[in-house]
C-alpha cells in the first residue's frame, strides 16, 4: 500500500514536471478538452433542468408521474397532458395503482389591486397537491380538503415564497385579502423557501384551489358549474404517485382502462364523440416534466439532438487530444526505450501515462466548467423562455457529468499512447540514434484524424439542414404579415358588462387606438393566431359531416381586419361597414377551405350555415389567401372570417394594430393611451405579434444556432488537429524530404506531396461522414421544415468546405517542407 502511494506521488510529480516543460502542448490539450467537456456540461445542465431534474422538495420523485392521454384523430396520434376536470375525476376514481392523486393547472391572471396589479402566474391545484412535497409552510397552512370539495371551492390563497418576500417584504400576511382577477381571496399560507410546485417555466406567484376557478370566470349565476359531470370545461393535469410494487407498465394499463370508461361516459353524453375503436385511447404514466414526456414537442426533440451534437464535439476533442498524445509519445520513444532498458516495468510506464492523462483531464474539466459557466447566459437566452433559476454548472448533477466526461477523456486518451510506447522492438529503437526522429507512419493517428473529419462532416451537414429549415420557415408566407402588428389584449378582470356596454367599450378602444400617432389601421378580433382559436359546427348542402373534413376555425372581426393583418383577398371582396346586423349574412373563406368544401367549383356565392343546420344562409363573398392559425407544421388552413356585428357584436377580446416603425418601441405608448379607456380595475396588455410568431420558430432557431455553433467548433478542432498531424509528419520527414530535393525534386512536387496527404485524410473523412449522415437522415427528417435530410446541395457544400479546410491546414506545413535543406539531410547520413 505504501509503495503504491509512493509510486502515485512520483507519477504525479513526474507528470507535472513534464507538462511544465511543454506549456504549448499542455495549453492545447487543456483547452481542447475544456471545449468538449464544457459543451456537454452546459447542455446537460439545460436538458436536466428542462426534462429530468426532480422538482425541489418533491418526495420520492421516482414514483411520481404526470398522466398523458394518447388518442388517434384524423389519422394523427398524439399525447397530451391537459384535459377537462371531469376526465381528471374519472381517472382518479377508476384507478387503483396510485396512492396519491392531485390536479394541477397554471394560468396568467391579474393579481393585486390598483397600481400594484400585475399579470402573474397562478397555480390552480387540488388540496392534495401539497401532500406530494416535504416541508411545512413558511407561514400559515395549506388547503384543507373541505376547501376543495364544494362545487365552487373556497376563496383562499397560498403565496409563493419568492412572491411573498418581494411583494410583501416577508411580513405576516395571514388573513389579508388579495385580489385575483375579479375575486378577493384570503391568504392562508406561504410556501416554504425553495418550493416551486411543478411549473413548466417560472414558479407560480400564488396558489388557489382548483374548484375556486369557476368563480373567476362565471357570471355569478347559481346552479351547476362546468365541474359537475361535463367534459367541455377545465384544463387540468393529473399528477399521481405509484403504489409500492406497481410497475410503470401496470400503472399505465390501469390508467388506460379508466380512460376507456371515461371515454364511454363522455360519448353517452355526446354521440358526436367517435367510438373508442377509432380513437384507440391509451393512457401513460410518464415523466413529470412534459418536456421529457411522450407529448414532448419539436423543441424538446431538437434539444435532445443538440445534446447528441455536444457528445460528438467531445469525441472530436478526445480524438484530437489522443493524436497529440500519440505525437508526444513518438517524440519520446527513445527516452522510453532507455527507461525500459534500465529496468522500468511496462506497468509503471502505463501508470505514468495514465496519471499524466488524468491530470490533463482534470485541468480540462476545470476549464470546461469555466466555459460552461461563461456560456450559461447564452444558453439561458436561447434555450429557456424564462431563465430564472437555471444554473448550468453549480448543480452537483451537472458537475458529476462533467467529471465523468473528464474521467472518460483521461482514460481514452491514455490507452493508445501507452500501448504505442511500450510495444515495439526495444533494441532497434536504441540503435536508431540520430535517425530516431525519422518519419514513422501511425495508423492510429491517421484513423483518429479521419474520425475527426467524419464527425465534423456529420455536424456540418446537420447545421446546414437546420439553417435551410430556418430559412424556409422564415420565408414561408403565413397568410398575414406579423412584422408591423401590435396585439392589445383586453382583460376585464371579471367585470360584468352588458352586450351594449361591451360594444361601446370596443368602439371607444378602437377610436382611441386609431388616434394614436403611428397607428395606421385597427381591428377588433375574437382570436389571435397561435394564441387560441374558435370553432363552430358548419353545415353545407351535399356534405354529411363537415367536421370530418378537418378543423375549421373562424375569426370574427371588424372591417379593416384584412388590411391590418396584411391578409390578401384572392377573389371577391372583404366585408365592410355595409355588412351590418340588418344586412345579409356574409363570410370570407380561405382558399383551402373553399376547395375542400366545393372541390372543382367556385366557392363565391355558395351558402354555409353556421352553428346549426337551421341557421340562416351565410353567403361567401370573398376568398382569402390561406393563413396559419394553430401550428406551422400541422394546420389545415381551413379558416373563415365573419363580420363581428353580424355574428356577435359583444364578442372579442383583442385589438390588432398596424403601426409604422418598430412595434416593440410603441408598446408602452399604446398601453398608456388605451389604459384610461378601460373601466374599473380592468387593464390592457400590449405586445408585438412578431414575438408570438418567433416563439413558433424556436425549435428551428435552436437547432440552427446550436448545430452551427458546435459544427464550427468541431471544424476548428478538427482543422487544428489536421494541421498538427501534417506539421508533425513534415517535421519527422525532414531527412526524407531533404534527400528528395537533393535528388532533384522541385518545391512544387514536395508541396503537392504534403497537400495530397491532407486531402487524402479529408476525402476519407468526407466519405465516411456523408455515408453516416445519409444513413441517419430518416431520424432527423421530422425535425426539419420543408427540407429534405438528404439534400445534395447541403452535402456538397459541406464536402467542399472540408476540402478547403484541409487545403488550408496543409498549406503552411507544405511550404515549410518545400524549404527543407538537402545539405542537412545528406550530412546526417
Amino acid at each position: 500500500m505504501r509503495t503504491g502511494l509512493d509510486h502515485l506521488r512520483q507519477d504525479v510529480r513526474y507528470a507535472l514536471r513534464g507538462l511544465r516543460r511543454s506549456p504549448g502542448f499542455t495549453a492545447t490539450v487543456v483547452l481542447t478538452l475544456g471545449l468538449g467537456i464544457g459543451a456537454n456540461a452546459a447542455m446537460f445542465g439545460v436538458i436536466d433542468q428542462l426534462m429530468f431534474r426532480p422538482y425541489p422538495r418533491l418526495r420520492h420523485p421516482g414514483d411520481v408521474h404526470r398522466v398523458y392521454l394518447d388518442q388517434t384523430y384524423r389519422g394523427h396520434t398524439g399525447a397530451y397532458s391537459v384535459f377537462p376536470y371531469q376526465r381528471y375525476l374519472d381517472l382518479r376514481n377508476h384507478t387503483t395503482s396510485f396512492s396519491q392523486y392531485a390536479g394541477y393547472a397554471e394560468g396568467t391572471m391579474a393579481v393585486g389591486s390598483g397600481n400594484a396589479a400585475r399579470e402573474r402566474l397562478v397555480g390552480v391545484v387540488s388540496a392534495s397537491f401539497f401532500d406530494f412535497f416535504d416541508g411545512r409552510p413558511a407561514l400559515g397552512r395549506y388547503f384543507l380538503a373541505s376547501e376543495d370539495s364544494a362545487s365552487r371551492g373556497a376563496s383562499v390563497a397560498i403565496l409563493g415564497y419568492g412572491f411573498w418576500k418581494t411583494q410583501f417584504g416577508g411580513r405576516n400576511v395571514i388573513g389579508d385579502r388579495l385580489a385575483i382577477r375579479n375575486a378577493s381571496f384570503t391568504i392562508i399560507g406561504v410556501t416554504p423557501e425553495g418550493f416551486v410546485g411543478v411549473p413548466e417555466h417560472e414558479p407560480p406567484a400564488v396558489f388557489i384551489p382548483i374548484l375556486s376557478t369557476w368563480g373567476l370566470y362565471s357570471t355569478g349565476a347559481s346552479g351547476p358549474t362546468p365541474f359537475d359531470g361535463r367534459y367541455d370545461w377545465g384544463s387540468t393535469n393529473l399528477i399521481v404517485r405509484r403504489r409500492r410494487g406497481v410497475s410503470v407498465a401496470a400503472a399505465s394499463a390501469d390508467l388506460t382502462n379508466a380512460w376507456l370508461q371515461s371515454w364511454n361516459a363522455e360519448r353517452a353524453l355526446d354521440p358526436r364523440v367517435e367510438p373508442a375503436t377509432e380513437a384507440r385511447p391509451r393512457a401513460i404514466a410518464g415523466a413529470l416534466k412534459t418536456a421529457g414526456g411522450p407529448g414532448a414537442g419539436l423543441e424538446s426533440k431538437t434539444l435532445l439532438w443538440v445534446t447528441g451534437v455536444a457528445v460528438i464535439v467531445f469525441l472530436i476533442a478526445a480524438a484530437n487530444v489522443t493524436n497529440l498524445m500519440l505525437a508526444r509519445v513518438l517524440r519520446r520513444r527513445r527516452e522510453i526505450a532507455v527507461r525500459l532498458a534500465l529496468g522500468t516495468s511496462r506497468g509503471r510506464l502505463m501508470a505514468q501515462f495514465l496519471t499524466e492523462s488524468l491530470i490533463l483531464a482534470l485541468f480540462g474539466c476545470l476549464a470546461g466548467v469555466a466555459i460552461a459557466q461563461w456560456g450559461g447566459a447564452a444558453l439561458r437566452l436561447l434555450l429557456v423562455r424564462d431563465g430564472s433559476g437555471l444554473d448550468v454548472v453549480t448543480d452537483w448533477r451537472t458537475l458529476l457529468v462533467a467529471s465523468a466526461f473528464a474521467l472518460a477523456a483521461g482514460m481514452v486518451t491514455a490507452v493508445f499512447p501507452a500501448l504505442l510506447a511500450i510495444r515495439g522492438d526495444l533494441a532497434s529503437t536504441l540503435r536508431a540514434g540520430a535517425r530516431e526522429g525519422t518519419y514513422q507512419r501511425s495508423r492510429a493517428r491517421s484513423a483518429l484524424l479521419v474520425l475527426q473529419g467524419a464527425l465534423s462532416v456529420i455536424l456540418l451537414v446537420g447545421a446546414g439542414l437546420f439553417v435551410r429549415s430556418l430559412n424556409n420557415v422564415r420565408a414561408m408566407r403565413l397568410g398575414y404579415d406579423p412584422a408591423p402588428v401590435l396585439v392589445v389584449n383586453r382583460n376585464l378582470r371579471g367585470l360584468r358588462m352588458t352586450d351594449s356596454q361591451q360594444v361601446s367599450l370596443r368602439r371607444r378602444l378602437l377610436e382611441t387606438a386609431q388616434a394614436i400617432p403611428g397607428v395606421e389601421r385597427t381591428a377588433w378580433v375574437t382570436s389571435v393566431p397561435f394564441l387560441g382559436f374558435n370553432t363552430k359546427d358548419l353545415y353545407v348542402a351535399g356534405i354529411d359531416s363537415v367536421r370530418r373534413l378537418g378543423q375549421f376555425t373562424y375569426q370574427a372581426a371588424t372591417p379593416g381586419f384584412f388590411d391590418v393583418m396584411g391578409t390578401r383577398i384572392i377573389r371577391g371582396r372583404p366585408f365592410t361597414d355595409e355588412d351590418r346586423v340588418s344586412a345579409p349574412r356574409v363570410v370570407v373563406l380561405s382558399d383551402a377551405m373553399g376547395k375542400v368544401l366545393w372541390p372543382g367549383r367556385e366557392a363565391l356565392g355558395q351558402c354555409i350555415r353556421i352553428g346549426a343546420d337551421t341557421a340562416p344562409c351565410t353567403t361567401v363573398i370573398g376568398i382569402a389567401e390561406d393563413a396559419i392559425q394553430t401550428s406551422l407544421t400541422r394546420d389545415d388552413r381551413f379558416r373563415y372570417y365573419l363580420p363581428i356585428d353580424q355574428f356577435g357584436p359583444a364578442a372579442g377580446f383583442a385589438i390588432v394594430l398596424r403601426v409604422r416603425g418598430d412595434p416593440a418601441q410603441r408598446t408602452e405608448s399604446v398601453r398608456r393611451a388605451l389604459q384610461p379607456v378601460m373601466p374599473g380595475e380592468s387593464y390592457v396588455t400590449v405586445f408585438p405579434f412578431r414575438d408570438v410568431v418567433a416563439g413558433q420558430r424556436r425549435s428551428w432557431q435552436i437547432g440552427a444556432t446550436m448545430f452551427v455553433a458546435f459544427g464550427l467548433l468541431a471544424l476548428l478542432v478538427a482543422a487544428v488537429g489536421l494541421h498538427g498531424v501534417i506539421a508533425y509528419n513534415v517535421a519527422q520527414r525532414t531527412h526524407e524530404l531533404g534527400v528528395r530535393i537533393a535528388l532533384g525534386a522541385q518545391s512544387r512536387d514536395v508541396v503537392r506531396l504534403v497537400v495530397a496527404q491532407g486531402i487524402s485524410f479529408a476525402l476519407a473523412g468526407v466519405t465516411i461522414g456523408v455515408t453516416v449522415a445519409l444513413l441517419t437522415a430518416g431520424w432527423i427528417q421530422p425535425l426539419l421544415f420543408e427540407q429534405s435530410a438528404r439534400d445534395p446541395a447541403t452535402y456538397g457544400s459541406v464536402g467542399v468546405l472540408i476540402f478547403l479546410i484541409a487545403l488550408l491546414a496543409s498549406a503552411v506545413p507544405a511550404v515549410r517542407a518545400s524549404r527543407a535543406d538537402p545539405n542537412t539531410a545528406l550530412r546526417s547520413d
